[in-house]
């Protein structure tokens, strides 16, 4: 207006527009510092997470915000997902295709695979994922410098004996996968083990994408001084991965949070009960079955905890629950074929 020396009102009617979009003032919103800092703070500290998974950090905090307005705030501040990340040192059989055979419940299919790493000396690492497929928790994250096939046996009965034993175990072709005394041995627990097609990792799917994970938030942006530093680092991310990150196919949920949302309901105390009572009763008929016995022995009060209990924050209690449930389906029989 000032160059060519026109009125207001003559400019905004040869542009078609109205002026009070000339006029408007943008008026922000009291929360709007406090916002920007927190998406700044979560930008700091989680180098590799966009707009989306931030959002899902701030919702988590009890931000009552829309991912449109982070989105806003993101780009105003020039933020963005940095390609390479520099690392920093810190002073202390064919059927097995996840296509093909899909997770449908807890426990249904592990997957496991090798990720390899090195400490600032040079000497190699050697990491063992193994995750839930249909929960995407990861189990476990074994580091070594070595693994072999009775290491990862081990590894499993930890955590059959906390999570129950698993239907099915997917890993490529691998000598510590394949080995004999391995397959034997999950043979006997009744677990059976799928292998993908060799050179295929995206049969793998599951597993390869936490590895990413794995490698992109952490490895990638971390210097390991010792064995004994990767393993309390790596096991730290472990628990934040499960309990706090916000999951994409989870509706930005973590796996395993260490809260219970409002939809989220364990068994209540009076089918708890029955339970145990049909479990007794097949004892006292002489069911022969070495784990039946066990988790009569070891869970024989689960009954009588009070329902207002929060079990989320009692591993026993919460492994009590899964077990049992476990052994009702172990004791339920199997439809007849139509």
């Amino acid at each position: 207006m000032k160059t060519l020396g026109y009125s207001e009102r003559r400019i905004c009617r040869a542009l078609g527009i109205s002026r009070n979009t000339v006029r408007y003032v943008p008026q922000p919103r009291e929360d709007e510092e406090a916002l920007t800092a927190d998406i700044l703070r979560f930008a700091a500290q989680y180098g590799r997470y966009g707009y989306r998974r931030v959002h899902a950090l701030l919702r988590n905090q009890g931000w009552d915000v829309s991912h449109g307005r982070v989105m806003r705030l993101w780009r105003r501040e020039g933020l963005k997902v940095p390609q390479k990340q520099p690392k920093r040192g810190r002073l202390w059989l064919n059927d097995g295709s996840c296509i093909r055979l899909r997770p449908e419940h807890r426990n249904h299919v592990w997957s496991w695979d090798f990720v390899f790493d090195r400490t600032v000396g040079g000497r190699p690492i050697k990491l063992m994922v193994v995750i839930d497929e249909y929960t995407r928790e990861c189990l476990a994250v074994h580091v070594a410098r070595r693994i072999r096939g009775k290491d990862a046996i081990d590894v499993f009965a930890d955590l059959m004996e906390t999570h129950g034993i698993p239907e099915h175990i997917r890993s490529d072709n691998g000598p510590e996968m394949v080995a004999k005394r391995l397959r034997s041995w999950l043979g006997r627990l009744g677990t059976k083990t799928i292998y993908i097609t060799p050179g295929s990792p995206w049969e793998n799917g599951y597993c390869e994408s936490f590895n990413g994970k794995l490698r992109d938030e952490l490895l990638n942006g971390e210097l390991f001084y010792t064995l004994r530093e990767a393993q309390v680092l790596i096991e730290q991310w472990r628990v934040f991965y499960n309990t706090e990150r916000p999951h994409s196919s989870l509706g930005y949920r973590p796996p395993a949070p260490e809260t219970l949302s409002p939809n989220q309901k364990y068994p209540c105390r009076k089918k708890l009960r029955k339970l145990t009572f049909k479990l007794d009763q097949l004892m006292r008929a002489g069911h022969e079955d070495s784990r039946l016995h066990q988790i009569q022995s070891n869970f024989f009060w689960l009954p009588y905890v009070p329902c207002s209990t929060n079990i989320s924050g009692m591993p026993r209690l919460r492994t009590g629950v899964s077990t049992l449930l476990t052994a009702n389906r172990l004791l339920t029989p199997e439809p007849a074929p139509p």
